[in-house]
C-alpha cells in the first residue's frame, strides 16, 4: 500500500508527538552511525565512498551521473569518491554497451566480496543485538523499519526542499 506523499490537514496532535519520538530515535540512530562510519573510516574507506559501493552491487553498472543520482550526491563529488575505489580495485570502469563512447562504473570482484564480508559481519552483529526479541517483534521490525525508510525515500524530495528553505511544509514556495 502507497499513501498519499501529503495530507497535512489529516494531521493530529497525536500524530506529532509520534513523528517528534520517531524524529528524536532518528537523531539518535545518526549519531550511533556516524560513531560507527567515523571508525570504520580509520579502516581505510568512508561511508560515502562505501554506499557507492553498495548502490553498484545493487544496481549493477552506471554512468557516472546516474551513480551520483542514484545516492542523491553532487556529480563532482562522487567522481573523487569512485576514482578511490577504482584506486583500490574495488570499482572499474568499463565501456557502455549501449554507448561505445561513454564509461559505466561496476564493481569488481573484488568490491563484491568486500561488500559481501561486510554485510555479513553486519548482519552478524545486528542478529546477536536483538536475538532476544521474540521471533514476531524481529521480523514485525524488519517490515515497519522498510515501510518507514520506503517512505523516508519518497518523503527525501520534500525534506531536501524543507530544510533547503525552497519551499513550505504545504510545498509551496
Amino acid at each position: 500500500m502507497v499513501a498519499p506523499i501529503r495530507e497535512t490537514s489529516a494531521v493530529t496532535e497525536d500524530d506529532l508527538r509520534t513523528a517528534d519520538d520517531i524524529g528524536m530515535a532518528l537523531a539518535r540512530l545518526q549519531r550511533l552511525s556516524a560513531c560507527v562510519a567515523a571508525q570504520a573510516g580509520k579502516g581505510g574507506m568512508d561511508r560515502s565512498a562505501f554506499m557507492l559501493l553498495v548502490t553498484l552491487v545493487a544496481k549493477g553498472p552506471l554512468r557516472s551521473n546516474a551513480l551520483a543520482e542514484a545516492v542523491w550526491a553532487d556529480p563532482s563529488t562522487v567522481s573523487r569518491q569512485v576514482a578511490q575505489l577504482v584506486k583500490e580495485g574495488l570499482v572499474e570502469r568499463k565501456v557502455d554497451t549501449e554507448d561505445g563512447r561513454a564509461t559505466v562504473l561496476a564493481a569488481t570482484e573484488q568490491g563484491v566480496r568486500l561488500l559481501e564480508d561486510k554485510r555479513s559481519r553486519r548482519n552478524q552483529l545486528i542478529a546477536e543485538m536483538i536475538g532476544y526479541w521474540p521471533d514476531a517483534d524481529r521480523a514485525r521490525f524488519a517490515a515497519l523499519f522498510a515501510q518507514f525508510i520506503g517512505d523516508y525515500e519518497r518523503f527525501l524530495p520534500i525534506f531536501t526542499a524543507e530544510f533547503t528553505g525552497k519551499v513550505d511544509s504545504r510545498g509551496e514556495k
